[in-house]
């Protein structure tokens, strides 16, 4: 049994005596009527064995007098007192959790002190109970409230501990109540918890990967082979090597050309060569998407190098390509410009004052002993061929040349070579664009004779004495500012429909263009434009 209950046990056995007690004394009191009944309340002034018996003399709480009435109690109760604990054992989970639900329900009990009885006797002291709110009735108060076995009970244990009559200790008391707090702060701080952890663990991954992408990336790249394609290729194309060319440039533009599908992987492939290859200037037969390995091995084979061989490019002016060819054939080029100088003698219209927009860009192969008049009539033939296959008929040959090299220098995608086409019709009309003012920058390079950059200034759009200059002269230029392709040409013929008046390029490396309507949309294109040069000064402002 655990203390309290053994508390309990003498309670209860407390009441059982005093029950009994009171039993016998009606019982003799019955049998003896002329005797007065003991005296328990004497006053001062009238002592115990002189004052009659009243109604108030009933004691409020039994006197525990050491007579042989207390002793037969004592042993009757030492007799049932084994029963008590075997039943109080029985129901100790109920009056465990009946205790626990009272003292968190049952209002504070009334103080209760200590008050030593009056002298009864020369030698006997006896004690009592005082309530602060006594019982006006008069009547015991185990006759009136009845205990039973789950009521806390009033009387004091002796137990040091049980400091008020019938409640917890105060030790039990704060037990109990840091149970329900910390009951209650787990409940609340649990899922909040558990939030704030996976925030954290959220965060330090987030910042992790931030501050190790790179180095990781890098390990990726290093230990991952560089795409490259499989086999020998398909088709056939003529490719340059320069004078003048590096490894590091051969290797940008055979994937410039779609023959090989990575930088990485012909440079790669170069630098683990033991003794290093040596590579020299000309034309050489290629396919399209050739392994690097094969790449290599066909421009390092003689068999593939076309002796006499030459290639004009899309919008190269007519000066680089008269380069180009002299540095194949071996013609000087001062014979070549001197051959040139009289287009019309190659059949060119009469506007024509010199022969640029008509040397078709194409792969030319010449016979060794080729004289420079021959070479720069073929140029000229093969471009009056193109214009025939795309149905110009030889009075429109003129303004087709012309503006098919406006779109050739401007345009970068195929479909804004049909674009470009539609802006120039678009600002030609005065009903649309009064000025008449094409404004494009290519013009004004080609009159000051600079192809290197690709932005003009102020002072260069404002100068009137460049007779390119389409910032100050409307309609078309002077004559062609490069030598077209057959997109171009075809282009020229055929504008895509759309209200567009201005373009910008937005990005040279990719060609991406934005073609707009109005000035505002224009505007803030052109602000794409200077951002994009502003991250890529290689190519100039």
């Amino acid at each position: 049994m655990t203390r309290r209950e053994v508390r309990e046990a003498e309670q209860r056995a407390a009441a059982l005596l005093a029950q009994q007690q009171l039993e016998q004394e009606q019982a003799a009191a019955a049998q003896s009527p002329a005797a007065p009944p003991p005296q328990h309340y004497p006053t001062p002034e009238q002592p115990a064995a002189a004052r009659p018996a009243g109604p108030l003399d009933a004691p409020r709480r039994p006197v525990y007098d050491r007579g042989p009435v207390q002793q037969q109690a004592a042993e009757q109760w030492a007799a049932e007192q084994q029963a008590a604990a075997q039943q109080a054992a029985e129901q100790q989970a109920a009056a465990q959790q009946a205790a626990a639900q009272q003292a968190a329900e049952q209002p504070p009990q009334p103080q209760q002190q200590w008050q030593p009885e009056q002298q009864l006797g020369p030698s006997e002291t006896t004690f009592r109970w005082q309530l602060d709110d006594p019982d006006p009735s008069g009547q015991p108060r185990e006759q009136q409230d009845p205990l039973p076995w789950n009521d806390e009970l009033q009387g004091w244990s002796g137990d040091p501990d049980d400091e008020s009559s019938g409640r917890l200790s105060r030790a039990e008391r704060r037990a109990l109540k840091r149970e329900d707090y910390d009951d209650e702060r787990s409940r609340r701080r649990g899922p909040w918890g558990c939030l704030v952890g996976l925030l954290i663990v959220a965060a330090l991954g987030a910042g992790a990967f931030v501050f190790l992408q790179d180095p990781i990336n890098s390990l990726i790249e290093r230990f991952t082979p560089a795409e490259d394609f499989e086999g020998s290729g398909t088709g056939e194309l003529v490719f340059m090597i320069y004078e003048g060319d590096t490894g590091s440039d051969i290797a940008e533009n055979l994937v410039d050309e779609g023959v090989t599908a990575s930088y990485d992987a012909f440079y790669n492939l170069l630098l683990a060569q033991t003794p290093e290859p040596e590579f020299h200037p000309g034309a050489y037969r290629l396919a399209e998407q050739m392994s690097a390995q094969a790449a290599l091995d066909a421009l390092l084979d003689p068999a593939n190098k076309l002796e006499n061989t030459f290639v004009i490019q899309e919008g190269m002016w007519a000066k680089n390509a008269l380069a180009e060819a002299a540095f194949v054939t071996g013609i000087p080029v001062e014979e070549l410009q001197a051959a040139a100088a009289n287009p019309q003698v190659y059949g060119l219209p009469a506007e024509a004052t010199s022969i640029e927009g008509f040397l078709f860009p194409a792969t030319y192969t010449v016979e060794p002993n080729i004289t420079a008049d021959a070479l720069v009539k073929m140029l000229v033939d093969r471009s009056f061929e193109a214009l025939d296959a795309a149905g110009v008929a030889p009075e429109d040959r003129w303004r087709t040349i012309v503006k098919a090299s406006l779109i050739e220098r401007e345009a970068g995608l195929r479909d804004d070579y049909y674009k470009v086409s539609r802006v120039i019709e678009n600002r030609l009309n005065p009903e649309l664009f009064d000025s008449g003012l094409l404004q494009f920058d290519s013009t004004v390079h080609y009159g000051i004779g600079d192809d290197s950059v690709v932005t003009t200034t102020d002072a260069e759009r404002a100068d009137p004495a460049n007779p390119y200059n389409t910032y100050v002269h409307p309609g078309l230029p002077p004559g062609p500012i490069g030598n077209p392709g057959d997109l171009a040409i075809d282009a020229a013929l055929h504008p895509a429909e759309g209200p567009w008046l201005y373009f910008v390029t937005v990005d040279l490396d990719t060609g991406e263009t934005v073609f707009s309507a109005t000035i505002d949309e224009h505007d803030a294109a052109v602000e794409r434009f200077l951002a994009w040069l502003e991250e890529h000064p290689e190519y100039g402002n």
